[in-house]
């Protein structure tokens, strides 16, 4: 027994299926207090696109902290805010054609959904979200309130009520049109549903079993959301900072939503950040009316900038990523080939295999660590396993990663695995 058992709660989880204590990292590499070596497809479950201790964010980090800054200043003015709020602009949202405000909402991203769910009631005097089947959202009660997952659910101990759930794309198996419900409901004056505030989306379920949702479904939920006056709001916590290949996960549909939940990444370094982006005539908040006390965080404003002005100043670093996409899928692929009914699941850097029996990702997961890689599972029932390796990783790397991945499905299934090269 140690300190970890004898005195931090029974909630804690990661510890338990990584049962090491890690004491240092640099880039994709995570080192234990035994000095064993650890590569890394978990990045810190989506705040390390970046890797860890990037020196690119490090050094103007230390740098700060040295000057004698301001560090923390709720929501005053301070040239660390400035200068990232003109990098977002400059270098995301104006190459976008996207006019957002931007709101500091606390700093996390279940702070961001909060403030998206309160902004949507407030503007169109509704009550109700839309959400869809195996979201995650957060663990706060507005958050749970439109997640899926019952366990987390079920936390709460309150009832979780102005909410309702619908279909996920490929939730029926193709078998019935999109929004055929939901399009019908709207319509009929005796439907029941009350007209919804607004639709809460993540175009790739991280939690949820890596669930990709089409480009046209998503276009679909756009239009429907404009011709019903509903606010569309997409939750880019996980999926978002490129994290698919694009900044924004909804670059590919090419549609617009009225409000974006970033989080997670936005620091770059895994300083806690959060944005809730917003269609300026969605701005009428009164001074004060949403704040708190942890949303002036400069540390992260500092690595956030960077991060921006480093990565995101031209095209270069999404075609390094794209080929690491492709390195992934391939790989992915090729795992999942030989075994009945597992399919490759998810959108860029955020992917892994489904695996159709009971217990096998999270056996394959165990098997992995064993061997000296970090890799969670996603699901419902833990039924994927779910690879989420920084954008900054190396092919040699995610090569050396995706063999070991390789084996331990092939010891976990006893079904050979032999990756071609996948760089």
């Amino acid at each position: 027994m140690d300190i970890f058992e004898t005195l931090e709660s029974e909630v804690r989880c990661y510890c338990r299926s990584w049962d090491t204590v890690f004491e240092r990292a640099a880039g994709s590499t995570l080192y234990g207090e035994d000095g064993r070596e650890y590569l890394d497809f978990f990045s810190g479950a989506g705040a390390l696109n970046y890797g860890h201790n990037n020196p690119v964010l490090l050094r103007p980090l230390v740098d700060y902290l040295l000057s004698g800054a301001i560090v923390h200043s709720l929501d005053m003015k301070t040239p660390a805010k400035r200068r990232f709020l003109e990098s977002f602009q400059e270098f995301i949202l104006k190459p976008r054609h996207l006019d957002y405000k931007v709101m500091f909402p606390g700093p996390t991203g279940t702070n961001s959904v909060e403030a998206a769910l309160k902004l949507a009631r407030k503007v169109t005097g509704r009550q109700h979200i839309l959400s869809f089947t195996n979201a995650f959202h957060g663990m706060t009660l507005g958050s749970l309130s439109v997640t899926g997952n019952s366990m987390k659910r079920q936390g709460a101990g309150v009832p979780l009520t102005n909410a309702s759930s619908m279909p996920y794309d490929g939730f029926f198996d193709g078998q019935t049109p999109d929004f055929l419900w939901l399009r019908h409901a709207l319509e009929d004056s005796g439907s029941g549903l009350d007209k919804p505030a607004a639709v809460i989306v993540e175009t790739v379920q991280g939690e949820g079993g890596l669930r990709a949702a089409r480009a046209s479904w998503l276009q679909g939920l756009a239009e429907l959301c404009h011709q019903h006056d509903i606010l569309l709001i997409v939750d880019d916590v996980q999926a978002g900072c490129g994290r698919t290949g694009t900044f924004f996960s909804f670059e590919e549909a090419a549609i617009t939503p009225d409000i974006v939940c970033l989080s997670k990444s936005i620091s770059g370094f895994g300083l806690p950040m959060a944005l809730t982006l917003f269609k300026p005539e969605l701005d009428i908040w009164k001074p004060g009316e949403h704040n708190g006390t942890f949303r002036g965080h400069n540390p992260a404003f500092v690595t956030g900038a960077a991060a921006l002005e480093h990565y995101w100043q031209d095209g270069r670093f999404e075609s390094h990523v794209a080929g690491l996409i492709t390195q992934l899928h391939d790989g992915l692929s090729q795992i999942a080939a030989g075994i009945d009914g597992a399919a490759v699941r998810g959108r860029g850097l955020l992917a892994g295999v489904y695996y159709p029996h009971p217990g096998t990702a999270e056996k394959i997961a165990a098997e992995s660590f064993a061997r000296g890689l970090l890799v969670e599972t996603s699901g419902p029932q833990g039924e994927v396993i779910k690879a989420m390796p920084a954008l900054t990783m190396s092919h040699e790397n995610l090569r050396k990663g995706l063999d070991i991945l390789a084996g331990a499905a092939e010891a976990v299934t006893g079904v050979p695995v032999a990756l071609a090269s996948t760089v």
